[in-house]
């Protein structure tokens, strides 16, 4: 087969390239690329050569098949090196392996079912918090419970609203500090500038917040049978195989990466059955079908597929995480291009899901596509794949049905704006202005 040097793509500036085009609109620039160029397209991402890849066939050789050709990327600025250290999502070979082994045991399938009655709970303390007709902010409550959730769950502590508000205004200012910004490119991290200055501030407080869940758990004692996360690290560290950095930087991981996905998967969810009543009036049927009075539990989430399958849609259009990056350690070859060794694959979850050549009308809010899916496997990734894909999917597929399935049989949510939901992009993609909607109690 003949390889080529270079695929097509966007030109950029010198410098920057299109990080200017991409930081203006990054979902808006994805799409316009698969669109204008297929499955590969070449383009300077910053100084950093990058292809994106939209077929599923490649997707599928960069996570899967030839996953030991690539490595995470090393563009990480000191700031994501700071905040996250060397937790699951940003390290490397025998560490990363070692630290995925010493995590397993907290995401095991049995252990994870064992967790609905907390996810339950905390879901019910929610809602009864609330009262009919009043409007909040679906984005912070959904971030509220499932940081509840994760901390008692995976740190073996419960999380007072004092520490959930200020783990809440810490990760606001962090997440900020990683959307596209052409002007990183050229102001170092270490500049004092006000942005860099906030998120010096933003990572102490999370992590005075860690450090406190950790003093917490130390005081209340580990039992022989305890498999949360932090027990498992800190019998660890007896053992000498992690110290407290290392400890510190997988919690900022599981804080961060532990709660944010799901709270978006279920804000995103609850904006589509707003927008779609007869879809969110069949959730609602199933729910009260399948569990009565009863609180959720495991095998009743099974149970409840057009729910689980609303979930799936809701994460095939808006996917948390909207962009992959990898970086070559070799000179490789994919879809007939050369890949040279330091470049970055970009693989864009928002243009691959949304693509016409995947799925039928891509844009369209249609939870029965799921009954019986067509589109190829890797078309629709949003926990990532292969062996770096989310430890946490398990965790995150009974937890956001289970808050979901507690919120719909109580309420009816009413988007209150109208139209295109504006976004941003960070780490995850989040709605630009939150999800205010009015709460309507069901009749009793």
């Amino acid at each position: 087969m003949t390889v080529s040097a270079r695929p097509p793509g966007p030109r950029g500036a010198p410098v920057v390239g299109v990080i200017p085009r991409y930081a203006r609109d990054p979902f808006r620039f994805m799409t316009a690329v698969r669109d204008a160029y297929g499955d590969v397209a070449a383009f300077d991402f910053g100084p950093v050569d990058t292809y994106m890849v939209t077929s599923p066939e490649g997707i599928e050789r960069v996570l899967v098949g030839e996953e030991h050709r690539y490595s995470k990327p090393d563009f990480q600025t000191d700031a994501f090196d700071d905040l996250l250290g060397e937790g699951l999502l940003l390290s490397e070979g025998d560490l990363w392996r070692e630290r995925r082994q010493l995590a397993g045991p907290a995401f095991a399938p049995a252990r994870i079912d064992g967790l609905a009655p907390v996810m339950a709970d905390r879901a019910a303390a929610m809602v009864d918090r609330w009262t009919d007709g009043e409007v909040r902010d679906l984005e912070w409550e959904m971030a509220r419970v499932t940081l509840e959730i994760i901390v008692e769950a995976m740190f073996g502590v419960d999380l007072p609203v004092g520490l959930a508000k200020k783990t809440a205004l810490s990760l606001e200012p962090i997440g900020s500090r990683f959307e596209p910004d052409p002007r990183r490119v050229v102001v170092p991290d270490w500049l004092p500038t006000p942005e860099n200055r906030e998120f010096a501030r933003s990572l102490a407080r999370l992590e005075e917040v860690v450090d406190e869940l950790i003093s917490r758990r130390r005081r209340n004692g580990i039992a022989r049978g305890d498999r949360d996360l932090l027990a498992l690290l800190l019998r660890a560290e007896g053992a000498g195989r992690i110290d407290e950095t290392g400890i510190r930087d997988e919690l900022v991981t599981m804080l961060l990466a532990g709660h944010d996905t799901t709270a978006l998967v279920l804000t995103y969810t609850w904006a589509l059955l707003s927008e779609n009543p007869d879809v969110e009036g069949t959730v609602h049927d199933e729910v009260v079908r399948v569990l009565g009075d009863e609180p959720p539990t495991a095998a009743a989430v099974r149970k409840l597929e057009t729910l689980r399958n609303a979930l799936r849609e809701s994460m095939r259009l808006y996917p948390p995480v909207y962009v992959l990056f990898r970086q070559a350690d070799e000179t490789t070859e994919l879809a007939g291009y050369e890949i040279p060794a330091g470049s970055f694959v970009m693989l864009p979850q928002w243009a691959v899901h949304r693509d016409p050549r995947y799925f039928r009308g891509p844009e369209r809010f249609d939870p029965d596509r799921w009954r019986e899916p067509t589109h190829s496997t890797y078309a629709y990734f949003p926990f990532g794949a292969g062996p770096r894909g989310c430890i946490g999917r398990g965790f995150t597929m009974l937890e956001a049905p289970i808050i979901a399935a507690t919120v719909i049989r109580e309420f009816r949510l009413e988007r209150r704006a109208d139209g295109p939901i504006p976004l941003r992009g960070s780490l995850t993609v989040h709605p630009a202005d939150g999800m205010e909607m009015r709460l309507h109690r069901r009749d009793e």
